[in-house]
């Protein structure tokens, strides 16, 4: 077969088949070229390194092209194998196909995400763009992924006459497995819902199920809280929609830090607020807006009050509340003793008490 091929050099598959390579081949450099013109650009969406994920599934789309064509099945002795030929076509342009979707996808992703810095002081908005693309892009690749096997298994008559008769006789089936998959359905459509709405977005610090941390990873069914110890906290994406949690970075990362002391009613005040300042002021957690302290309740045996104080961010102002309440404590240990709580006994008859005793 080889020798015939290449003796008879006037065979119209071979001219038709060298054609078709070197068209391929002109097209395949000119697009990369193109491609590679666009990513030394710094203004394009395309950057330099993503022309490789571009150009690997782009070739196999070719290919697909060649290996439909009926020159290269007459040209090896194959024609009778038409089908498979088809087949094999189809189904390597679709999983090509998907596969240049999927990196079109992440190079956006990618492009998009660089601009924002979310290691910055104020990240609010690049939390928030991370967060949407993130789960965003999840959504796209699952979605892509389904239809593309769909779509190739769909490709088969068998499979496809298959597939006919089973939605025609699922009806009931299909009731009960959409009651069984109702809550991951649910959980999945949380995390739709957590990626529009965004009541967290990713480095959000919250307050889950009486935990402090910081929100790590977001999916479509669960969220990972990184707990200030380093322990992991997985909650389903449905717990953000349907219970309350505090959000402490919801619409900013400046945040107000309070601490409450229980005094006696001798306390000083003004020398409390006095000493609050000079212990904000020497401090570089605090950013320098609020610095208050106010008398929040009394009962029969102490004075509750209350430090208010800011700082530029969840963290810090935890650091400056642990700060501000043990300078605080010493401060009146040191200079007013009297005036940590303590619990009185008032006698009424002195001389009475006494005779009683002896």
């Amino acid at each position: 077969m080889l020798d015939s091929l290449f003796n008879n050099v006037n065979n119209p598959s071979l001219i038709y088949l060298s054609g078709a390579f070197l068209l391929i081949l002109i097209i395949y450099f000119i697009v990369i070229r193109i491609l590679n013109s666009y990513g030394k650009n710094p203004k394009y969406l395309i950057p330099a390194e993503a022309v490789k994920k571009i150009s690997r599934p782009l070739l196999l789309i070719f290919l697909s092209f060649l290996i439909r064509m009926q020159s290269l099945r007459l040209l090896i002795g194959l024609d009778d194998y038409g089908y498979w030929f088809k087949k094999s076509s189809t189904l390597l342009f679709i999983f090509s196909f998907t596969w240049l979707t999927l990196n079109i996808l992440k190079i956006v992703k990618h492009r998009v995400i660089e601009k924002y810095d979310v290691h910055a002081a104020d990240n609010l908005k690049a939390r928030r763009i991370t967060t949407q693309f993130n789960i965003l892009e999840r959504i796209a690749i699952f979605i892509i992924v389904i239809l593309a096997l769909g779509i190739a298994l769909m490709s088969f008559e068998g499979i496809r006459e298959i597939g006919v008769s089973i939605f025609a006789s699922a009806g009931v089936a299909g009731i009960i497995i959409g009651f069984s998959a109702q809550k991951m359905i649910g959980t999945i459509l949380a995390g739709i819902q957590i990626a529009i709405a965004q009541p967290i977005k990713l480095d959000d610090v919250v307050i889950v199920e009486g935990e402090w941390g910081r929100i790590e990873e977001i999916t479509l069914t669960y969220v990972v809280v990184k707990i200030w110890d380093k322990r992991r906290l997985v909650v389903p994406t449905t717990f953000f929609i349907e219970k309350p949690f505090q959000n402490w970075t919801k619409t900013s990362s400046d945040i107000l830090g309070t601490v409450f002391l229980y005094t006696d009613y001798m306390v000083p005040f003004d020398a409390l607020r006095a000493e609050l300042t000079n212990i904000l002021k020497g401090s570089e957690l605090w950013d320098g807006e609020v610095n208050n302290i106010q008398v929040t309740d009394s009962k029969s045996g102490f004075v509750e009050i209350r430090a208010l104080m800011s700082a530029r961010n969840s963290s810090d102002a935890w650091d400056l509340r642990v700060l501000v309440r043990e300078e605080l404590i010493s401060f009146l240990q040191k200079n007013y003793p009297e005036s940590l709580a303590h619990t009185r006994l008032y006698i009424k008859n002195m001389e009475e008490a006494k005779n009683r005793n002896i």
